[in-house]
Formats: structure tokens, C-alpha cells, sequence
């Protein structure tokens, strides 16, 4: 068996009184792609901030590598779902992907070559190299969010977090989001967050339908069934871009 990157023990989160993450047990092992479903709200984005270190379990206990989480900046990526920036702003896209490597560097400690190196192999990898010196308020929504996967490649990471990559990206950027996915999972152990249910059930090898409280598949793709029980409403499952009927859809 792989060796294991994240380990849930009976996780629980309680946020303003109420009870977002409820009893979660887990694991995340080396080498996994795993995609996490579930409704707004339904704590997929507190998951990850615990994860990162930047939510406190109410109960329960969560390791990433083996420790608690936040003790290991370095081998962990993360692209959240949106970020907020003055687009005016004179930050080019290889200023953006350099920040990627202020992980490694101590307070004040000025990039050198080996990190111009890395953030140019990231940005070859999220092929943006001809984008290198556009500034990131011209890109547009896909190029932008290939440009912050790129961000956090440069850092050298074992574990990659995505929340919500292709939110608000046009179909055609989507597909080169995933494609990019495929290449990195071959090397990167992997944890995406995405309402695209039909789409990721092709990528991932593991999906964790998650509203409160979690149901993990193997190998699998929720049915709509168990979609219908995640989102408390009907649902229609699209797999490349037809809907799949009823009658042949198990439940």
C-alpha cells in the first residue's frame, strides 16, 4: 500500500454553532486522485483549509505527512477557489508563479536561479510560456487559474489542493484544466473540490460526496441516487454533455 498523506479520525468542524464537518474519517493515500462533491455549503472548503492549518478540528483528528496540519507548508500546493486582486495591479504572470517559491525562502531572502528555474518549468508545465510576461489582469478566467496551478507547482509540492479550479472557466479552458490534471497525477497525490460531478468521475480514481457529513467511493462515480441524497434535490447526471436517463441511470 502507498504511504499515506492524510489521515481523518472521526473530524469534525463546528463553525457559528453549527456543525459543518461531522465525524469525518478517512484517508488520502500517495499517489491518489481524489475528487470531493457535495452542495455550497456542504464544508468542502473548510476541509480544506483544515488540511492547510487554517481551520481548527472541533473534534476529531486530522495528520497530513504524518503531522499536524500546517507543520508542512512546503510539500503542500494549494489553489483556492477565487482570489481577489486589483487587475491594474503591474504583477506579470511569472512575478504571480515565483510566489510560489516564497515557501522555501527565508524572511527577505531575495529569489535566486534555481527558483527563476522552477517557476519557468511550472509555467512550461501549465503552458503558459507564452503568456510568461502578461500581466495577470489581461488574462482571462482559465489562463488565470492555470496560472495559479502554476503558482503552486513552483513550490516543489507532494500534495496538490484545488478548490474549485474550473468554476466560471468556459468549457474549452475546462477540458485544458483537466488534461493538466491528468499529466500531474502521474507524480502528484492530488485532492480537487468541484460541483463538475459528470466530468471528474473521468479523472479521478476516488470520490468523497461530502454535505456535512462524507461517503467515500472507490473507483467510482456517484449514481443519481446518491446525488439526489447529497443535494436533497432531483438531479440529472451530464457525461459529455448528455444527460444520462433515468431508465439506465442505477439507483
Amino acid at each position: 500500500m502507498n504511504a499515506l498523506v492524510i489521515e481523518c479520525d472521526s473530524l469534525s468542524v463546528s463553525l457559528g454553532g453549527v456543525n459543518v464537518l461531522d465525524e469525518l474519517t478517512f484517508s488520502v493515500y500517495k499517489g491518489d486522485f481524489l475528487g470531493i462533491v457535495g452542495p455550497n455549503g456542504g464544508g468542502k472548503t473548510t476541509l480544506l483549509r483544515v488540511m492547510l492549518g487554517l481551520e481548527r478540528p472541533s473534534g476529531g483528528k486530522v495528520t497530513v505527512f504524518g503531522r499536524d496540519p500546517g507543520s508542512s507548508p512546503g510539500r503542500i500546493g494549494y489553489v483556492p477557489q477565487r482570489i481577489f486582486f486589483d487587475r491594474d495591479f503591474p504583477i506579470s504572470v511569472i512575478d504571480l508563479v515565483l510566489m510560489g517559491r516564497l515557501s522555501k525562502k527565508k524572511l527577505f531572502q531575495h529569489y535566486n536561479s534555481a527558483d527563476r528555474e522552477k517557476a519557468d518549468s511550472a509555467i512550461r508545465t501549465a503552458g503558459l510560456e507564452p503568456l510568461r510576461e502578461r500581466r495577470i489582469g489581461a488574462l482571462s478566467g482559465g489562463e488565470l487559474q492555470r496560472a495559479l496551478i502554476a503558482r503552486a507547482l513552483a513550490g516543489e509540492p507532494e500534495l496538490l489542493l484545488l478548490d474549485e479550479p474550473t468554476a466560471s472557466v468556459d468549457p474549452q479552458m475546462k477540458t485544458t484544466i483537466y488534461d493538466l490534471l491528468d499529466q500531474l497525477k502521474e507524480k502528484l497525490t492530488i485532492i480537487l473540490v468541484s460541483h463538475d460531478t459528470g466530468t471528474i468521475s473521468r479523472h479521478v480514481n476516488r470520490i468523497a460526496c461530502l454535505n456535512s457529513k462524507l461517503d467515500m467511493l472507490e473507483g467510482s462515480s456517484p449514481g443519481r441516487k446518491k446525488l439526489e441524497e447529497l443535494y436533497r434535490y432531483p438531479v440529472d447526471v451530464i457525461v459529455q454533455g448528455e444527460p444520462i436517463s433515468q431508465t439506465h441511470e442505477p439507483r
